[in-house]
């Protein structure tokens, strides 16, 4: 295979990573194409079966080592604002009032939110409490 063949395959792979949501497959095949395309131009490999040996290796070895820590750098980098679990032990204010056991709404964080009161209390409205637990997108909420 003559070595713009894998030039073009490489810059097509890369080119169909970027256009896809995928999980970074695509970029080590296609860089792997990119690196055979230029040993078999520089002339250190000639026949077509060892390049297609050579481009099979690189790109198995290249997903196998650097995907992994590819994805968690990307995930890392991505993450943003706190996750909701740190709501617990903040101020929240009620919007309704609020007999002990009962489903209401409160203000916490610029956002209104689903509570219950948890504690033996009745909360009024205008009245601030304090987030004990997070149960999905409902906080318990008892008068602090």
């Amino acid at each position: 295979m003559t070595w713009w063949y894998w030039l073009s395959l490489g810059l097509v792979l890369l080119a169909v990573e970027i256009l896809t949501p995928g999980g970074f497959y695509l970029l080590f095949f296609g860089l792997a194409a990119l690196l055979v395309g230029t040993i078999a131009g520089l002339g250190f490999v000639q026949p077509a079966w060892l390049q297609w040996l050579l481009f099979s290796l690189l790109s198995i070895v290249s997903v196998a080592l650097f995907r992994g820590p590819l994805l968690r750098l990307v995930k890392s980098k991505t993450r943003t604002g706190d996750p909701v679990d740190s709501m617990v032990g903040e101020a929240a204010i009620v919007l309704d009032d609020l007999s002990p056991g009962a489903i209401g709404k409160a203000e916490l964080r610029g956002a209104v939110w689903s509570v219950r009161n948890a504690g033996t209390i009745p909360l009024g409205k205008g009245q601030r409490s304090k987030v004990t637990q997070v149960d999905g997108l409902m906080l318990l909420i008892t008068s602090e």
